[in-house]
């Protein structure tokens, strides 16, 4: 899946990511940035992942805008993609 981060908290690791399909949210999963050239994530940076078992959001790696483009509504929230 492709999408936007929402928030991310670097401190307890947690954070929400908003599919470009459907703009379902779905939580971090506290391991989400483990094995990832990620150490941190900020708000409107795009990104491909992959849902756990339990629906959260895991294995971050880098997203594209040259795939789906940079969704309308980021400028909305007041994401700086």
């Amino acid at each position: 899946m492709q999408g936007v981060v929402k928030s991310y908290d670097p401190q307890s690791k947690t954070g929400v990511v908003v599919d470009d399909v459907d703009r379902t949210e779905h939580d971090l999963a506290l391991d989400a940035l483990e094995d990832s050239i990620f150490r941190m994530v900020r708000q409107g940076q795009r990104v491909v992942f992959d849902l756990n078992e339990q629906g959260l959001a895991t294995r971050l790696r880098l997203g594209s805008e040259v795939d789906l483009g940079t969704p309308d509504w980021i400028t909305a929230v007041g994401g700086d993609a």
